[in-house]
């Protein structure tokens, strides 16, 4: 990343070739391909994403005023509307949703140390969903209701760097719960998740793998107190037990013990019960480690807002998990960035200045760098005089 090379270049040096082509032959993605590859569909799709483009010509016609650029960007041609449209349609998506793993699995890495506000050793997740609403009548493939169509990304994401490691991408009529059995369960880590995903017989299977989850019990239910746990009132705890579940099928499905924490959040006055398989940690730190899962809603709002996810550059459900998976290598992207030079400025800050500076000639840190404030000197001629002689 040097001066004399285009933003956009310098950012594309973080984007490992070797593991893109491996990702683009295990697919057969440039099979009968002759002028637009796939890694010249990633670096437009990329494009499009970084400057907020809502269609496929708005594409062309912003690829087609920085013609001069494109060859020191690493494009070979600006792409027409048709040629984007049939790589997006026809293009296995699977490509850019491995690729996507590679770039998580880089940036896992540099954020392995990065603290979330606890005190906390192990690896802690938070897992949602969140629903894209679609049209009908174009995207038929997906219908959710009479009237309406919508897709749902399933996220479990890393609470250090608040990196998303596990989407899947479903239709809008898929269960949040059902999701769960895609999850691969690591051994001592923690997963956050709302009652939303309370299902005893799910459950019992991260007891059975050796990890543990945190979520908030619902009110219908039926347990018996096994032991209890004197707490300290003054921090909000209201009791911290041991029981066990009374309900004929609820005590099928999870025969083992579990841990009931009761807060009141003085803030909101509101009374929060939360259930986990965890015995060993403080009863206070249960509380605020699902007060951490607020981080997933911000990234999906966070995407949601900078990065286009909502407007679709094709119909099929192809086209579209094309668009979701860069989209996502593109927040990881500016995740990586951020983390590797240092920056100072929030990801939403980052990706507007790359909007306004990604075809300049200049060094990207520079670009991003915060300036300094600027000290105004008062001009001594003007001050009054506090003494007359």
């Amino acid at each position: 990343m040097h001066t004399g090379r285009l933003v956009f270049a310098q950012l594309l040096d973080l984007v490992p070739a070797h593991e893109l082509r491996r990702c683009v032959d295990r697919y057969r993605g440039n099979f009968h391909c002759r002028r637009f590859t796939c890694h010249d569909q990633f670096l437009t799709l990329a494009f499009a994403q970084l400057t907020g483009c809502e269609s496929l010509r708005q594409i062309q016609t912003g690829l087609g005023a920085m013609a001069g650029h494109l060859y020191h960007a690493g494009m070979r041609a600006r792409p027409c509307r048709s040629t984007l449209a049939d790589a997006n349609e026809n293009r296995d998506w699977r490509i850019w949703a491995d690729f996507a793993q590679v770039l998580i699995a880089q940036a896992r890495r540099l954020y392995a140390s990065e603290s979330f506000g606890l005190d906390l050793e192990e690896t802690a997740y938070a897992f949602d969903s969140s629903t894209i609403d679609l049209c009908l009548n174009l995207f038929p493939w997906a219908a959710f209701r009479r009237h309406k169509a919508a897709i749902k990304l399933h996220t479990l994401m890393d609470l250090r760097g608040s990196i998303p490691c596990f989407v899947l991408i479903t239709h809008g009529k898929v269960s949040d719960v059902t999701s769960l059995d895609a999850l691969w369960l690591e051994a001592g880590a923690f997963y956050i998740f709302d009652r939303g995903y309370i299902d005893f017989k799910r459950l019992y299977r991260f007891t059975l793998a050796a990890s543990f989850f945190v979520t908030r019990a619902k009110r219908d239910l039926d347990f018996r107190v096994c032991a209890s746990s004197p707490v300290d009132k003054r921090t909000g705890l209201r009791c911290d037990q041991r029981i066990r579940l009374q309900g004929p099928l609820s005590s099928e499905r999870y025969p083992d013990t579990l841990r009931r924490v009761g807060y009141h959040d003085a803030e909101t006055d509101k009374r929060l019960v939360f259930m986990t398989n965890n015995f060993v940690l403080d009863a206070l730190l249960i509380t605020r480690l699902y007060h951490s899962r607020w981080q997933i809603e911000l990234f999906f709002k966070w995407i949601k807002q900078h990065l286009k996810i909502k407007a679709f550059y094709g119909t099929s459900e192809n086209a579209v998990k094309t668009q979701i998976w860069v989209a996502i290598s593109v927040y990881v992207l500016v995740a990586l960035l951020k983390k590797e030079l240092r920056i100072e400025r929030s990801l939403g800050e980052i990706l507007q200045v790359l909007d306004l500076t990604l075809f300049q000639n200049m060094p990207i840190l520079q670009a991003l760098s915060v300036p300094a404030p600027a000290i105004s000197t008062p001009d001594a001629r003007k001050q009054l005089s506090l003494f007359t002689f």
